[in-house]
């Protein structure tokens, strides 16, 4: 996924994915005969209550390259003009923008802290709410090859993530989205926890599924 002479533009949400994944990034640059630079961006979606700061405080201790970006993405995402589905139009526009400061910092790889939970429930969500078979990837190209995004925390459990930040102290920011604790993927998240329970090979086998898809028993058009 990284190669020497990389420009990696990290997407930091102040969450524990993205914070693991940014202190693995910097903590392996000591052990792999690869030389890679790093940046930090958090995009701030202009809601009240925003950890912009103590984030950066966080970042600057940490001595990562770190960049906020000032929006108010968030704000034109839960208007009146837009309450179907404010978490689509939002992710959209922030996902623009890493593509936009990445081309300014002249990083051609966007690092993203998804993990095999997410790619899952996003299997899920896609096929509820999209009428289609599709996830996100670990590696993926751009633009014509101008910028790909890689989720090196793709094959990492959730439970993993959540461990290893408990045992770095990570420090917990609240996310200010009105939407973080019921929107869509919630609802996913909750009925798959649910799924899990019912049989602990159940994860495993959907996840082995995105690589073993049987195409000729599928729908034609």
């Amino acid at each position: 996924m990284i190669a020497d002479g990389d420009r990696l533009l990290v997407g930091l949400s102040g969450g524990k994915d993205s914070l693991t994944l940014m202190w693995i990034l910097k903590e392996r640059l000591h052990r792999v005969p690869l030389n890679y630079e790093l940046y930090a961006l958090y995009i701030d979606l202009g809601f009240e209550g925003s950890f912009s700061e103590p984030l950066e405080v966080y970042c600057h201790k940490a001595g990562y390259n770190f960049l906020v970006d000032y929006t108010d993405y968030g704000i034109i995402g839960h208007s009146s003009d837009n309450r179907e589905n404010p978490c689509f139009l939002c992710s959209r526009m922030r996902r623009k923008r890493l593509f936009e400061i990445a081309e300014r910092l002249g990083c051609n790889k966007v690092a993203l802290g998804h993990h095999k939970d997410d790619i899952i429930e996003t299997l899920f969500m896609n096929i509820c709410y999209a009428g289609e078979i599709s996830t996100m990837v670990p590696y993926q190209n751009f633009f014509q090859g101008r910028f790909t995004v890689i989720r090196p925390l793709a094959f990492v459990d959730e439970t993993t993530i959540t461990r290893f930040a408990n045992e770095q102290k990570f420090p917990e920011f609240i996310n200010p989205c009105p939407s973080a604790a019921n929107s869509k993927r919630q609802e996913i998240k909750a009925i798959l926890k649910e799924l899990y329970r019912s049989n602990k090979k159940i994860k495993g086998n959907i996840f082995r599924a995105l690589s073993h898809v049987k195409t000729d028993y599928l729908l034609k058009k």
